[in-house]
């Protein structure tokens, strides 16, 4: 038998190591015998030994020491079961070798031997954060046809710095079974395979990104041993991530596995006890129930929900993620009923524990069945019954926005709702405005494969202009969208390329046509007018405390200018922000506004500016107005203003 050293009832699950060698521990309750390893004959043929058998304690672990194993060291499990014997994959492997997956084997990596720089870094209060959406694979792609990969990704952290996001959230990271961009995932602690830099010969030159990033923070370099492993770059893009300001939420999918489709390493019918194709609720971590082209864990069972639990405490603790989008929440509880319910909460009370700031956002839409009827539950603590959430992904403002922006491509003469459009303003039955996600775009709507579903879209330069996606319609109908969404209530996401005004839907195919243009920047003007814009907006948000806020008073909403004012203020503090928004085509002059006080507010900003910056023909308020005028709007005074055609104006009082 495989030696026994050094384990117990608290041995971790998986590879671990220790002093003087590594332990193994996996769960197959039903297996007959479990191999770590075996000996292989000549001819090929699997030679099970007792040497390298391992041992079965009372609750189906099966557990053994390697002596003189460490950190690379390769390793692979056969499960002798009542219906078949073969290999499988450790479901907890921290890494898996590139060798001809699925038949490849797990690598041990040890969680302790990263060096960190990020002790002083702290996860901004949600009301602060403004979240950048990405892909991995085609975000940062630095060759053509060849998917990017983590440390490619670490090259674009400056340029994210700069815009002023201060969360990421890369779409799934793990390795995914088939497509789904993702969210058919099958190893969920190791790093998907395009996502690693394999290539020595390229190393050498992401090395030199990253010592230069650590040289402006003060910080030694690092080696190139230190960055060889998978799991290793995806701990140098979030330390970097950290250094400049920026927390990292994983985004996790726990209501339903990948496909396993011809993978029969996988963890779907894991100790081997039926035949794959019979009964699914036979596979041990699984339910017969689809969800997403995928099958709902067996959340009732206490070591499958155990595996997700230890999955987020892996990407908090070792990984050093400060969060996560929970992939279909409402998809997990209806397919998992109680049990889901029961896991939900103890989920978000571990990672609370372990890190309290991290945020936990939860994607979920009301589909009927068990569920409930709004989003409150969800976001409720779990001490009164919730699920215990942070914060659920919304879109009634994206909803709202996208019809008003459709509308308006309508041309002049088209009815443009603004009344109908002001309640989606402030998230519909929150506490706070933050405890919604907002966006305009995101990976789901403007997807290229979703192209034609009732849940997708255009990007927005495409919906301001069909015809022109960068004439002056497009371009100054999506600064109205952006600022919609970066001055109004919630945590504000931004999808890849928003920020400077790409146009097409986005694919995962890194050979597609639908990449993201970076080389607009140095050759589309019009890119560099928007991505000036966004980084103002954001920078105004941070500078603005009631921008930040709860506090919201939709006081104009004029159909027939298309004219759309709102109050923002923080309670006491004098800070107070007047927001004008108009969709009309001809700027409106002598524009009667309320103001809460009076004396001379500054115009703060004005999105016609960004227009040729600094457009020449800029309509505006000359930096400020003075209110003055008779009460209106529920107001105690107010000012005539220009507002210019297709803009955003905003006014501060300092």
């Amino acid at each position: 038998m495989l030696s026994q050293q050094n384990i117990s009832d608290t041995t971790p699950l998986g590879a671990t190591v220790i002093p003087g060698g590594v332990t193994f521990r996996v769960w197959v309750p039903r297996a007959q015998a479990v191999y770590l390893n075996p000996d292989v004959a000549a001819d090929g043929s699997v030679l099970l030994t007792d040497a390298r058998k391992m041992s079965k304690d009372a609750a189906g672990y099966w557990t053994g020491f390697e002596a003189g194993a460490s950190d690379g060291f390769l390793y692979r499990y056969y499960v002798v079961g009542n219906a078949s014997s073969g290999y499988k994959r450790d479901p907890y492997a921290r890494e898996l070798k590139n060798d001809g997956f699925p038949n490849c084997s797990c690598i041990v990596r040890d969680g302790d031997a990263f060096s960190w720089h990020d002790a002083g870094f702290v996860i901004p209060d949600f009301s602060e954060l403004i979240i950048y959406q990405f892909h991995i694979g085609v975000f940062a792609i630095s060759r053509p046809g060849v998917a990017s990969n983590f440390l490619d990704v670490v090259g674009k952290l400056e340029y994210l710095s700069d815009l002023g996001v201060n969360m990421l959230q890369p779409l799934p990271i793990t390795e995914q079974e088939s497509g789904s961009l993702g969210y058919a995932g099958g190893d969920y602690f190791s790093p998907d395979f395009p996502y690693v830099c394999t290539d020595a010969t390229a190393l050498p030159g992401y090395l030199a990104t990253i010592n230069r990033l650590l040289a402006q923070k003060g910080h030694p370099p690092r080696t190139l041993a230190e960055i060889a492993s998978g799991i290793a770059q995806l701990k140098v893009l979030i330390d970097i991530a950290h250094l400049y300001g920026m927390a990292v939420a994983l985004d996790v999918v726990y209501g339903h596995g990948g496909g396993f489709q011809g993978d029969d390493n996988a963890l779907y019918y894991m100790d081997r006890f039926a035949q794959v194709g019979q009964n699914n609720n036979d596979s041990l971590y699984f339910t017969d129930k689809g969800v997403a082209g995928g099958l709902a864990f067996a959340l009732w069972n206490q070591p499958v929900a155990q595996f997700l639990l230890d999955n987020a405490a892996f990407f908090l603790e070792e990984c050093h993620a400060d969060g996560f989008r929970y992939d279909e929440v409402s998809q997990l509880l209806q397919a998992g009923q109680g049990s889901a319910w029961v896991f939900c909460r103890n989920l978000t009370d571990k990672v609370r524990r372990i890190k309290p700031r991290a945020l936990q956002n939860a994607e979920f839409w009301l589909e009927g069945g068990n569920l409930p009827n709004s989003q409150q539950p969800v976001i409720s603590p779990a001490a009164s019954g919730g699920a215990g959430f942070d914060v659920v992904q919304q879109d009634a403002l994206r909803n709202g926005v996208r019809s008003l922006i459709g509308a308006a491509s309508g041309g002049a003469s088209a009815a443009v709702s603004i009344s109908n459009f002001a309640p989606a303003l402030y998230p519909a039955g929150m506490d706070h405005g933050w405890r919604a996600v907002t966006c305009v775009e995101n990976h789901d709507y403007v997807y290229l494969g979703h192209e034609g579903q009732s849940d997708a879209g255009p990007r927005i330069p495409t919906l301001a202009d069909p015809s022109d996606h960068r004439s002056w319609y497009a371009r100054s109908r999506t600064r109205v969208a952006t600022a919609l969404l970066l001055l109004a209530p919630g945590i504000p996401q931004l999808f890849m390329g928003q920020e400077f005004l790409e146009d097409k839907l986005w694919s995962e195919d890194p050979n597609s046509n639908n990449l993201i243009w970076w080389d607009g920047l140095n050759s589309d003007a019009a890119m560099g007018w928007q991505l000036r814009c966004t980084r103002d907006l954001i920078a105004l948000r941070k500078a603005q405390p009631a921008l930040r806020g709860d506090s919201i008073r939709v006081f104009c909403t004029d159909d027939n200018t298309r004219v759309l004012g709102f109050h923002r203020w923080l309670e006491g503090s004098g800070q107070d922000i007047i927001v004008v928004a108009t969709l009309s085509e001809t700027t409106l002059y002598n524009y009667s506004i309320g103001f809460p006080f009076g004396g001379f507010w500054k115009e703060s900003f004005n999105s016609d500016v960004y227009d040729h910056w600094v457009n020449p023909q800029v309509a505006g308020n000359a930096g400020g107005i003075t209110a003055n005028g008779a009460p209106l709007h529920g107001f105690s005074t107010s000012a005539a203003i220009t507002i210019p055609a297709n803009t955003v104006v905003v006014f501060s009082r300092g």
